[in-house]
């Protein structure tokens, strides 16, 4: 049979509550450097090299950047397509497959699509390229083909594929997929045996998705080629530039009208032509600080240590401190995570529930439910380092040739002193350049910007002043990411 390309969809939607404080809303798990100093998209766009194919990513628009700048860290290039709101993986994966359909390879190709999440882990490269390989005959022969990991233990956190009878193509049928079980039902699943952890992960030619989904859904995909059909692309803007990376937007209002549902439930557990391949290698979700703690060797008492952390007659504790000193003295099964602005500490059989303080907090109305103290930008980041009665202090990082609005404030004056690099500041009729140590006024009510003309990134401390200081309170006049009143 022909060889088919393979064309890579990684799919990087998420919240990020069930890695709370780490992850949060404004930035998901899928986007934390959570091993060896790199992200989890970074480390899933390195795996899937071994197509040599551009990657399709569908994101968040406001995730937008982030997925470039791991794209970029990665070598690769590729579109994104822009989800206005998430609506599970259904309509991520119909929005995928309408696009690749239309697009990738040559005018009238059908090409397979391996569609992966973002936020998994699996270290052996080697090994998860053969599986797809293996998955490949049943794929081109038109089945959606999934693929499950042997199971090491009773999960209770994931669902199971029950496998069927073996088929001609050397995959497998599926029996049956199966929700997440109780602890029991687990245990008896292992014992039962010939069962896989569902890994979300699948392999299919874009003509037979569309084809189930037309079958089995076909109002989500008739939301989604509506979308499609109406959807805009540009490049990054200036000081994002970025070879090879598009950004696709589908039609928002009729992408909107679309009901949300996972793939699961809108097509596998309907559709007859489904074919299952087994995974042997180290896979995790990452989805729980349990799974994270897993990921880091443990000392002769069960103790792991991500950072600067200290167990003191301790018991398989996991510590995460990645920028100050942690202690743990005479504990026993807690997972004790540290970030600048918040600290869980959790016993470990409550690592699921972790998703529920992040709504608890929501309910308070408390910023740190979504956002880091440390927040990206399109053009860069700030963190905001004190604050106090009508007063606050920001670090300030700007990319290469990459400028924040021109803006104006109605309640606060700034004053900006650069800590490293060169900055172009407009403040007012003035135009000027500030190098390291100097430093500039921004009185209430004056129009400015600044902009970083160099070929290094741009570091300043921020202050501010004045009778209210939030984030709203930014007048944009001119935006170079879409983020000025039209």
């Amino acid at each position: 049979m022909k060889s088919t390309p393979i064309f890579p969809v990684i799919l990087c939607g998420g919240s990020g509550t069930r890695l709370w404080p780490l992850s949060r809303k404004s930035h998901p798990k899928q986007f934390v450097p959570l091993i060896g100093n790199k992200s989890l998209l970074r480390l899933t766009a390195e795996r899937l090299a071994f197509a040599r194919s551009p990657l399709l990513c569908v994101a968040a628009e406001d995730h937008r950047f982030l997925v470039a700048d791991d794209l970029k860290a990665a070598g690769l290039g590729g579109d994104l397509l822009l989800e206005p709101a998430g609506r599970n993986t259904a309509a991520a994966m119909a929005l995928a497959a309408i696009h690749a359909h239309t697009h990738a390879g040559t005018e009238g190709t059908d090409p397979l699509l391996l569609f992966c999440p973002a936020d998994h882990h699996i270290p052996d490269a080697e090994a998860f390229a053969a599986m797809v390989q293996q998955g490949e005959p049943a794929a081109q022969a038109g089945a959606i083909v999934t693929f499950g990991v042997v199971p090491s233990f009773p999960s209770t956190a994931y669902g199971y594929i029950q496998q069927g009878d073996a088929r001609p193509d050397g995959s497998r049928s599926v029996a049956r997929f199966i929700e997440k079980p109780q602890a029991d039902a687990a245990q008896a699943l292992l014992l039962q045996g010939n069962v896989l952890w569902n890994a979300g992960i699948f392999l299919s030619r874009a003509s037979a998705l569309l084809a189930a989904l037309q079958q089995h859904a076909p109002d989500i995909l008739a939301s989604c080629q509506a979308a499609m059909a109406g959807a805009t692309t540009e490049t990054p803007p200036a000081g994002r530039e970025q070879p090879g990376v598009h950004f696709v937007r589908p039609q928002k209002a009729a992408f909107l009208a679309c009901r949300s549902q996972s793939i699961d439930y809108a097509v596998m557990e309907h559709h007859p032509d489904v074919a299952v391949v087994p995974f042997v290698g180290q896979w995790s979700d990452v989805g729980s600080w349990n799974a994270v703690a897993d990921l880091t060797p443990a000392d002769p008492h069960g103790n792991r240590i991500d950072g600067q952390g200290h167990a003191l007659q301790a018991r398989n504790t996991y510590i995460h401190a990645p920028s100050r000193t942690v202690v743990a003295l005479g504990t026993q099964n807690l997972l004790i995570i540290d970030t600048p602005d918040a600290l869980l500490v959790a016993q470990r059989d409550h690592a699921e529930q972790v998703k529920d303080v992040v709504a608890h907090l929501e309910n308070a109305h408390l910023p740190q439910a979504t956002l880091h103290r440390r927040v990206a930008r399109p053009w860069g980041w700030y963190d905001s380092i004190d604050m106090g009665e009508r007063f606050q202090v920001k670090r300030i990082g700007v990319k290469p040739g990459a400028s924040l609005s021109l803006q104006k404030h109605h309640h606060r004056a700034e004053h900006w002193i650069v800590v490293q690099g060169t900055a172009e500041v407009t403040n007012g009729s003035k135009v000027f350049l500030l190098s390291e140590n100097q430093s500039t006024y921004i009185p209430i009510g004056e129009v400015h910007r600044l902009h970083n003309p160099g070929k290094l990134e741009l570091e300043m401390i921020e202050v501010q002043s004045g009778s209210y200081l939030g984030e709203d309170d930014i007048v944009r006049l001119e935006d170079t990411y879409g983020r000025a009143p039209q």
